[in-house]
């Protein structure tokens, strides 16, 4: 079985997930593989390194992680990097010893990913000049303001650009792990790593940072907030701006622009993504076909659910319920 190096690199005040959410992952897929058995796949060696040569090194929770060595004195080949996130009040600029490193090394290195915040760090070194890259959503304008030749992604919970790879917020760093893990031993291991760790379900790189169910926190105003629990219980009716104003007891414009100030967003897209979301879950646990689905979610055909989906999901309803069917 061939043996893949894990290099975590353990940045002081992160947060703990940034670091052990990636190495539960591959310690997981040990496990998984080697009860399967199966000699065509990679087991990982995993080891946790400083950043800044201090070996015990404090997350923001107060967790002490204790490391293997530091990242500087490493003399083994280096399979996959993982830069494992920053406190939210990170510095970006605090570690210029880490970003030479990187900016000098990185050619010998098989794959880079960055949890989090990491991809500032990234972008430093100069590696995501011309790419594409995400980091989580509260930084992402940042990200793209300070280095105006990265081409950010707000969207994607990871991104993939070569062998270059960012992840949005803590929890996105174990899909982003997950996905290593498909590149190495294909679906089945990985969907077997996610059920060990009693995830969700493995989410795909262009899955959006938001639920649009999140959204529904965020209204403030009575009338907008029990409208949006109203059009949960009817997405399969008419919802076009003019019932949903009747039914807010607003005029079409007013309503409209009510709503926009509260949740940022268009009725009309609003209802879109609560209707996507809805068609997921159907997809996600029942086997009724797309037809019924997409009259049960409000969408006036099959076809104008798919076209719904591709545009939000970048997938279709068919290839969604393939890869995440528990069916």
């Amino acid at each position: 079985m061939k043996k893949h190096t894990i290099v975590i690199i353990a940045m002081p005040n992160a947060m703990a997930l940034d670091i052990v959410g990636p190495m539960d992952v591959f310690h997981n897929a040990n496990r998984v593989k080697a009860m399967s058995k199966r000699r065509e796949s990679c087991s990982y060696d995993i080891s946790v390194v400083s950043a800044d040569r201090n070996m015990q090194v404090r997350t923001s929770a107060g967790l002490v992680i204790s490391c293997h060595q530091n990242i500087y004195d490493i003399g083994f080949p280096i399979d996959t990097l993982i830069i494992g996130g920053f406190s939210m009040d990170y510095n970006w600029d605090s570690q210029p010893e880490l970003a030479a490193w990187l900016k000098s090394n990185h050619h010998h290195i098989g794959r880079i990913a960055a949890v989090c915040l990491g991809a500032f760090l990234l972008a430093k070194a100069g590696l995501l000049d011309g790419r594409k890259a995400t980091t989580h959503w509260m930084n992402t304008h940042q990200l793209g303001q300070l280095f105006s030749q990265i081409s950010v992604q707000s969207g994607p919970i990871y991104v993939k650009d070569d062998n270059l790879y960012t992840s949005a917020g803590a929890s996105a760093g174990i899909d982003l792990c997950l996905a290593l893990i498909e590149e190495d031993n294909g679906r089945a291991v990985a969907i077997q790593v996610a059920k060990e760790l009693v995830l969700y379900l493995k989410r795909t790189g262009n899955q959006s940072q938001f639920s649009a169910l999140l959204l529904d926190q965020e209204a403030v105003k009575k009338p907008i907030h029990e409208l949006q629990l109203w059009i949960r219980e009817n997405i399969s009716k008419d919802l076009s701006n003019q019932v949903l104003a009747r039914h807010a007891i607003m005029s079409p414009r007013n309503f409209a622009r009510i709503f926009r100030a509260e949740l940022g967003i268009t009725p009309a897209k609003y209802v879109e993504k609560i209707r996507i979301e809805a068609a997921k879950r159907y997809l996600e646990y029942s086997s009724e076909p797309l037809g019924r689905i997409a009259s049960h979610c409000g969408f006036s055909s099959a076809d104008a659910m798919r076209k719904i989906f591709m545009k939000l999901i970048k997938t279709t309803p068919h290839l969604y319920r393939r890869h995440f069917g528990q069916l």
